[in-house]
């Protein structure tokens, strides 16, 4: 196969063969790679690079291309071209049989199958697989196990080879083969922009390769209304439910490389028409958008929006509960005074009130400002008088405080909802409403529209719900800002907590978040406290000091184990100091040893602190779940992670929904709480240095804060006010 970066015309060509002893280093981006290569006749091995996607430890690859001396490097081989050949001698079989490439075949198996059938062990997998059951420790079971493996393999091969004749990295070949099975090639072939909405990794610009590699035309309507919904898809990406027309054909135009106006109003009118996406017009102005201006959404995206409109319109607006709540505000506020030892404040004595009496209540403020006691109260009240309740939360750690605080049984909302993977849909709804007669929901800044609508459609015809949150933190991560659209429409009842509590005021934590939020400088505290700034200016000084922190300073000082009860929080993924490079740099400090499973140059370690970055919804994740890697199944190309006490077994095509959480994004924070939080800063993230990001950081803290970085950039952060606003009009809808 060519190579994106061929020989020029007239460069001459050299040709190399041999095993691949070890990748050494594998971008799954661009599937650029460094590896080692056993070269028959060579003492030692050879070091080839090129972009060498979806090949694996001992493989035997006929390259093409030119040797080169690297100034920092040495000699290496620059791939042009290349091939994968069946291994022709018992030690290439067997370290081919061995590299994970067959599912169930790790080291020693593959040794014995070649102890027994020699040079002639791939054709026996290929042609009698039924041989295998002479091998010790081989029945007919993972005899048929291994040639179905085989088989896998083979499709995926095939798969690969045409991805990469088109000059398409090949790292996704095992995950587009999982989801078309047999008929992955034919699917590719016929509409390749089928991928980058049915498969997870792969974007528009891969499919893209891929048609124009087939021959399409560049104004072909398929490839522009593919275009049309990436566009839209990203958008939701970014947090919008839809983009005016004029920001979406300019977005698409961007992506598409340019076109006319007219053709992309036509491949529209295609979408529309055949229910992929919805056009609504605006007949008022509101924010975000001119008069006028027509709204594009997924029809998916759309049919949430208007659904939870709908929904909380009716909740607000229908008759009074069936069954009445025969509660005395004034003298359940005295029972929790002197039978549960419940003081509250006004603002929060004002919340019980209207808890009890609205159909549909938010509760905001930050922290410190007494949510949780108010909602311990609350449901306090509602048991006594043998209310129905349901507690929820939009994740499995947040659920698990609003359990401890209150007493009383939380889930998440998934689970509350109960969400059915194989149909991967809630099983509660109109038909089966919850039973709850008030729903209580914490840390509702995470929700988005598409969860805060499967909600409201599966609450009871006349049930109560109330959200509490802090609208100051970040918006949820999906499409939507509900709370905020809530709040901003005025067409529902809100409490708007602002008193800081005396044993709160005594937290540096709390009191620098409150100043953060009005735009006021944070003040390092007096040793013995729970908030310090640490200034350095050069990036890899900051570095150097977040791993001292997070590796002895912190540990030594407050006891806090760095895996389980500290985290770094950093504002983006690149750079110096993003996730990326501090992850690689705590690993390396924290946990340097052990059992890995390695895929395409990425490793993962029995005990790696990992995230789940998507819903995953087969496997009962969800983005944001943090978790430690139990153990590594090499040979069946496994690996176990730990996810509050329960264990998850991850295979070959859902390995990439992990990534490494010593350090994770603020954005990927919201929702939990950790004891100690490092949160490294520098102008190098001048662009997401914005109040609310660094507001939420700080509020994820428990009992330390440590903020750690230039004094500009913190400058800079607690003076950006300015988020981009997301497009919405569920408050617009709540308001009509």
């Amino acid at each position: 196969m060519t190579l994106p970066f061929g020989p020029s015309p007239g460069e001459h060509v050299e040709s190399l063969q041999g095993a691949i002893e070890r990748i050494v280093f594998h971008n799954p981006e661009n599937g650029w790679t460094v590896l080692r290569l056993s070269v028959s006749g060579e003492r030692e091995p050879t070091t080839v690079v090129g972009s060498l996607a979806g090949i694996r430890a001992g493989e035997t690859l006929r390259l093409e291309g030119k040797f080169l001396n690297d100034p920092k490097f040495g000699r290496q081989f620059r791939a042009h071209s290349f091939q994968t050949v069946a291994p022709s001698t018992l030690t290439g079989i067997e370290r081919y049989l061995a590299s994970g490439m067959i599912r169930g075949v790790g080291g020693e198996m593959a040794k014995r199958i070649v102890e027994v059938f020699g040079l002639e062990t791939l054709d026996v997998i290929e042609r009698s697989p039924e041989r295998l059951t002479e091998v010790s420790g081989i029945g007919r079971k993972r005899s048929a196990d291994i040639r179905k493996a085989w088989d896998e393999q083979r499709g995926i091969r095939e798969l690969m080879v045409f991805l990469q004749s088109h000059g398409v990295q090949t790292g996704h070949a095992v995950k587009i083969y999982k989801r078309y099975g047999s008929d992955a090639l034919a699917v590719v072939r016929e509409d390749p922009f089928r991928l980058a909405t049915d498969v997870f990794g792969i974007g528009f610009k891969t499919a893209d390769r891929i048609a124009f590699a087939l021959g399409l035309p560049a104004d072909a309507p398929r490839r522009l209304e593919a275009g049309l919904l990436h566009a839209l898809a990203e958008a939701s990406d970014r947090g919008h439910l839809y983009l005016p027309k004029e920001r979406l054909f300019s977005d698409a135009a961007l992506l598409l490389g340019g076109t006319d106006p007219e053709l992309l109003a036509r491949a529209l009118g295609e979408i529309s028409a055949d229910g992929r996406a919805v056009a609504e017009p605006k007949k008022e102005s509101s924010p975000g958008g001119a008069v006028g201006e027509t709204a594009v959404y997924l029809a998916t995206l759309h049919a949430a929006e208007t659904g939870l409109a709908e929904r909380l319109r009716k909740l607000l607006l229908g008759p009074p509960p069936p069954r009445p709540l025969d509660i005395d505000p004034e003298r359940a506020l005295a029972w929790l005074g002197a039978r549960q030892g419940i003081e509250l404040a006004e603002q929060q004595r004002e919340a019980i009130r209207r808890g009890l009496a609205s159909q549909l209540l938010v509760i905001t403020g930050g922290p410190g400002t007494g949510k949780t006691t108010l909602v311990r109260g609350l449901v306090s009240i509602l048991t006594k008088k043998g209310m129905k309740i349901a507690l929820a939360a939009p994740t499995g750690r947040a659920a698990k405080r609003l359990s401890e605080a209150t007493g009383a049984e939380a889930s998440t909302l998934h689970r509350l909802l109960e969400f059915d993977p194989r149909l991967r849909q809630f099983q509660r709804g109109p038909d089966l409403p919850l039973e709850a007669e008030i729903t209580i929901v914490d840390e509702a800044s995470m929700i988005d529209a598409q969860l805060a609508f499967a909600l409201a459609r599966a609450l009871p015809p006349r049930g109560r719900l109330i959200l509490v949150g802090d609208v100051d933190q970040l918006p949820s991560v999906g499409p939507g800002s509900v709370l905020g659209d809530l709040i901003r429409s005025a067409a529902v009842d809100v409490v708007r907590l602002t008193e800081i509590f005396r044993q709160a005021e005594k937290s540096a934590i709390v009191v620098n978040a409150h100043r953060i939020n009005r735009g006021e400088m944070p003040l390092s505290a007096p040793a013995g406290s729970d908030f310090f700034i640490i200034e350095r200016r050069d990036p890899e000084e900051i570095l150097q000091m977040v791993m001292q922190l997070v590796a002895e300073r912190i540990p030594a000082s407050f006891g806090f184990d760095p895996f389980t009860e500290i985290q770094v929080l950093a504002p983006m993924n690149r750079g110096l100091l993003g996730t990326e490079r501090l992850n690689a740099e705590l690993r390396a400090r924290l946990n340097p040893h052990g059992a890995q499973i390695e895929r395409g140059g990425r490793a993962l370690r029995v005990g790696d602190k990992v995230m789940q970055i998507r819903n995953n919804y087969d496997l009962e994740v969800w983005n944001g779940d943090l978790g430690r890697i139990f153990a590594v199944d090499d040979e069946e190309s496994k690996v176990t992670v730990s996810f509050d006490n329960r264990e998850v077994e991850y295979d070959l095509a859902t390995l990439d929904e992990l990534q490494l959480a010593y350090a994770c994004t603020i954005h990927k924070a919201q929702g939990s709480e950790y004891p100690c939080v490092v949160v490294p800063l520098h102008s190098q993230h001048h662009l997401l240095l914005q109040r609310n990001l660094l507001y939420t950081a700080l509020t994820r803290a428990r009992k330390l804060a440590v903020l750690v970085g230039e004094p500009r950039a913190l400058a800079a952060a607690v003076a950006n006010r300015r988020s981009e606003p997301r497009f919405s009009r569920l408050a617009e809808r709540l308001r009509g």
